[in-house]
């Protein structure tokens, strides 16, 4: 049995057991107020009117509630169209990611060529590289792409083909399959599974944990994604969320603002409380080589 800070015999102690007790939960009570405050706050101006947000802001709807904000904000700030761009290009940017990841990831880990290690470095160097200096060659890349005769500019192309040059999440998976049991693999070769039936039929199976991890970072960072979207999508009528609601903000009042705001947070918070199991899951591969 591993010792704490306070041993066996300093919990016996009413005045150590009750003191230890109230630091955590204030450290809870902290936690709570720090994560989930604001999303909470969101939620309650969303459905309050702007005199009662700007008046008291704290306050829980001194007025009553004010529905409508939402109908309002998904009919007059055309939620509907720009949510569709944004889950439209959250799923490319999903698959695009999840395939360079897992492909890259077991061509270095399982297939394991003789340059891995070079190869490794080098997608471990690009995590160094600051993002906004790539922005330049990277829009240039997109505004004349090699091979094709057309821009990528206003297509959701510019934002899901760059989206798969990930170093972490290549690394992260590479990382999980490097730990999967080696019998497995041994086993399908003997049964004559080649690369890419192992990959489908083997790995990707044993890989979900990893697979949700990588899902949650990409629709994410896809979603509140700004800077990016903003450069290679000028038209309005193709850009996210992200990009259109900062936009909007001068022609709308302040409470169908936020009800606009809390309507484009739903579902990256519905993702991660689906997902939250996954970054927690510790024996994923328990029973994965039996007998």
């Amino acid at each position: 049995m591993s010792r704490g800070i306070l041993s066996s015999s300093d919990w016996r102690r009413p005045g150590v057991r009750r003191t230890a007790r109230s630091v955590h939960v204030s450290l809870l009570a902290a936690l709570i107020a720090v994560g989930l405050g604001p999303m909470l706050w969101l939620a309650k101006a969303a459905v309050t009117p702007t005199q009662d947000t700007l008046r008291a802001p704290l306050a829980l709807w001194p007025h009553g509630i004010d529905w409508a904000n939402l109908s309002t904000a998904w009919s007059r700030v055309e939620i509907d169209k720009y949510f569709l761009n944004t889950v439209v290009l959250a799923a490319g940017s999903w698959f695009v990611q999840l395939l360079v990841a897992t492909t890259a990831g077991y061509a270095l880990s399982v297939l394991r060529p003789r340059y891995r290690k070079a190869l490794t470095g080098i997608v471990l160097a690009t995590l160094f590289v600051p993002s906004v200096v790539l922005l330049v060659p990277l829009y240039l890349t997109i505004v004349d792409p090699p091979l094709l005769k057309t821009s990528l500019i206003n297509t959701f192309w510019a934002v899901w083909l760059p989206a798969g040059a990930n170093a972490f999440n290549i690394l992260i998976v590479q990382r999980f399959f490097d730990n999967l049991p080696r019998e497995v693999f041994e086993a399908a070769r003997v049964d004559g599974a080649g690369p890419y039936r192992m990959f489908w039929s083997v790995v990707l199976p044993m890989s979900r944990p990893i697979l949700g991890v990588v899902s949650v970072f990409a629709i994410i960072a896809a979603w509140k994604d700004f800077l990016w979207p903003l450069l290679v999508l000028p038209d309005p009528d193709l850009q996210p969320l992200s990009v259109r609601l900062p936009a909007l903000q001068k022609f709308v009042e302040l409470d169908v603002f936020l009800a606009a705001l809390a309507i484009s947070t739903v579902i990256p918070v519905a993702l991660f409380l689906v997902f939250q199991r996954l970054f927690l899951k510790s024996n994923a591969l328990s029973g994965a080589v039996k007998g």
